[in-house]
């Protein structure tokens, strides 16, 4: 069975793949201050809790915060007897390289959600993935990531309203009812949601006209699903695009092994 674990810069969420269907995942805070045995712990206790009987016998790492791979690949190698594949590193091979300025690294979720956003949709695609940061991936008709955007990721910008401004509350992000916020907290949730649908909206406008071509515009992340109910903009909302991407990179490199 296939550990797949793709760690951002706020959770990191672990997935068991069994060759058909994933049989189930969990998602922790992401601390790089984690040891192997703390993961393992966890990890097989939430195994037993929910009954799930696997051996795991592989797996893949996708990680944004390069202080947390050492312990992941201990985890795997003490507990799992098996070496995970990281991506981004010497030994996990792309099905297309990125077409970037030379010298650039690529974080590892980009490239993993624009192989999976490739199998699903083929090419010319915009990937908007609601995380930490707000990022932007343009997929080219071959499937090659050609660039993107970055954002400050929705929470991000609300915590940094509050901090900055000793008036303004910390909020939670929704759906006002309204545009205009008749007090400060739904001001604040107006300012953000109706901002970033401008934020996205306006990205993608600026994408399609330097790109000159159709593209279709794929959402993935927590509150992606939040955000698609104020906009027509996208064409599908997908939640597990990361982990179908790591499935795909796993497979892609043991067939190169095999071949």
């Amino acid at each position: 069975m296939l550990l797949a674990i793709d760690c951002g810069n706020t959770n990191t969420v672990f997935s068991l793949w069994d060759g058909q269907a994933f049989r189930a995942t969990w998602r922790i805070a992401t601390d790089h201050r984690r040891t192997a045995d703390e993961y393992f712990v966890w990890l097989n206790t939430l195994m037993q809790l929910t009954r799930v009987e696997a051996t795991v016998t592989e797996a893949i790492i996708s990680s944004t915060v390069p202080r947390v791979v050492f312990n992941l690949r201990v985890l795997c190698n003490r507990y799992f007897d098996c070496r995970p594949l990281v991506v981004g590193k010497p030994g996990c091979e792309l099905p297309v390289q990125p077409r970037v300025d030379q010298g650039t690294t690529v974080g590892p979720d980009r490239l993993v959600n624009t192989a999976a956003g490739f199998d699903r949709h083929g090419g010319d695609l915009i990937l908007v993935d609601f995380g930490t940061a707000t990022t932007f991936d343009v997929v080219d008709t071959d499937g090659a990531y050609i660039g993107g955007v970055i954002a400050p990721g929705v929470n991000l910008s609300l915590e940094a309203l509050h901090m900055a401004a000793a008036a303004l509350p910390h909020v939670d992000i929704t759906r006002p009812q309204s545009v205009i916020g008749t007090n400060t907290v739904a001001c604040m949730q107006a300012g953000v949601y109706w901002g970033y649908i401008g934020l996205v909206e306006g990205v993608v406008r600026q994408i399609r006209a330097e790109r000159d071509r159709p593209m279709k515009v794929i959402a993935t992340g927590g509150l992606a699903p939040l955000f698609d109910q104020g906009t027509d903009i996208f064409h599908s909302v997908e939640d597990d695009l990361t982990m179908h991407g790591l499935v795909l990179l796993n497979r892609y490199n043991k067939e190169l092994d095999l071949g």
